[in-house]
């Protein structure tokens, strides 16, 4: 697995749809781009939940936009009006993530767009793995774009590291939040999604996207942790979770079977 890194070169505009206030700029290869800040929300933890998410999907083959570190100086966005926008963008400089923009996608709405029960029962497994909070009816963070399904913003997976309570015991959460999942209701083969899931990622894979966070971004006083022990914690939570992953599948169960009893 690779990153490929580029510098913004041009500001386009603030992007206010979402509650971590990202940007879209365009980088040096000339391509437009979401950009999350690290100055924004949860900071560094936020960017590494999107970059770890974003890799698992792609490494499970759902579309995801391409994910792409980039480089942010004291001059972009030097016209934006708005002073928060412009603190938010001084307190980004550095490198921040980037994916790919969409031009043209809609929202995903779970009352038109149907998807397969297959494929729910699979985004649902992967947002159980990732103990993603993010993709209610509300909030899908999916979007069509050329008639396929494509899945943005996992910000708010791995949400053990905003305690960094021990990541063994993290892996083994059940995750009672899948129960707002926007796919919940049709994910139908969620056994079957649980085997073929587990065959289709491996540990080493898994390892691969733990070495891909890049160090600054586990640089944070507070937890007392080094950079070296956060990757492993990371490393450590993904692998163990793959393993347990009955206990949060039979909750996936437990959870749709409630919801379908109303």
């Amino acid at each position: 697995m690779e990153l490929r890194k580029e510098t913004l070169t041009r500001y386009i505009l603030p992007m206010r749809e979402g509650g971590s206030l990202p940007a879209l700029g365009e980088a040096s290869d000339g391509f437009r781009y979401v950009v999350k800040l690290r100055g924004a929300g949860h900071g560094a933890k936020a960017l590494i939940s999107e970059l770890v998410g974003g890799l698992v999907a792609k490494a499970f083959k759902f579309k995801t936009p391409e994910l792409v570190l980039l480089d942010l100086d004291g001059a972009f966005g030097i016209t934006e009006p708005d002073e928060e926008v412009q603190e938010l963008l001084r307190k980004s400089e550095g490198l921040n993530l980037g994916m790919h923009f969409l031009d043209g996608a809609a929202t995903f709405d779970p009352a038109v767009n149907k998807v397969d029960p297959l494929t729910a029962s699979k985004l649902v497994w992967m947002d159980a793995f990732l103990t993603n909070v993010d993709r209610t009816r509300l909030n899908p963070n999916m979007m069509i774009w050329h008639g396929e399904l494509w899945l943005i913003d996992h910000g708010a997976s791995l949400y053990f590291h905003h305690s960094w309570r021990d990541p063994q015991q993290a892996a083994l959460d059940p995750f009672p939040f899948i129960s707002r999942h926007a796919l919940l209701p049709f994910a139908d083969r969620l056994e079957e999604a649980d085997r073929l899931m587990r065959q289709a990622i491996t540990p080493r894979t898994l390892s691969a996207i733990a070495d891909l966070i890049p160090d600054e971004w586990l640089t944070e006083e507070e937890s007392g942790l080094t950079p070296k022990e956060r990757r492993e914690a990371y490393r450590t939570f993904l692998t163990r979770r793959l393993a347990e992953s009955r206990i949060f599948t039979s909750e996936a169960i437990r959870q749709r079977e409630k919801l379908l009893k109303g």
